[in-house]
């Protein structure tokens, strides 16, 4: 049975700021730029999940999207939208949300939502239209 992946995208609204505590206002905006805005900023976010698999014969699917989306309702969206992810998102306390540790941190949330034989390939985040991040996980990541 050959291998397919499996896209579902989703989006969300969210502040943040980029910036170390450890550090003076002048090297975090040396080192972050516009995003180290202590009045904080804004991005529309765009991120997709990949799943890969064989296409079940009954089903034809690698795996229901609609349980994805669920599952990305449930464990991301319903924490990071329209919310400071500096101080309002529990699993993402003392992490600089960056695009890159966004990725990362997404792929906690929602790698147990992925099916048995079903491996999650991975997570995108879309900052901008411009700067994503992807993150692909250990290999050996299988559903349970």
């Amino acid at each position: 049975m050959p291998l397919v992946r499996a896209t579902r995208r989703v989006h969300f609204s969210a502040a943040h700021r980029l910036f170390r505590s450890d550090w003076t206002d002048e090297r975090n905006a040396e080192v972050f730029g516009d995003c180290a805005n202590p009045s904080w900023h804004g991005h529309n976010y765009e991120l997709e999940v990949t799943v890969e698999g064989p296409v079940d014969t009954e089903t034809g699917f690698v795996m229901d999207l609609k349980r994805l989306k669920e599952a990305l309702e449930a464990q991301v969206l319903s924490d990071v939208d329209h919310r400071n992810l500096n101080s309002e998102v529990e699993w993402l306390a003392g992490v600089n949300p960056t695009a890159e540790n966004l990725a990362v941190a997404i792929w906690g949330r929602i790698v147990h939502a992925v099916p048995e034989g079903v491996r999650l390939a991975k997570v995108v985040v879309h900052e901008t239209p411009r700067n994503s991040a992807e993150y692909s996980g250990p290999e050996e990541n299988v559903g349970p």
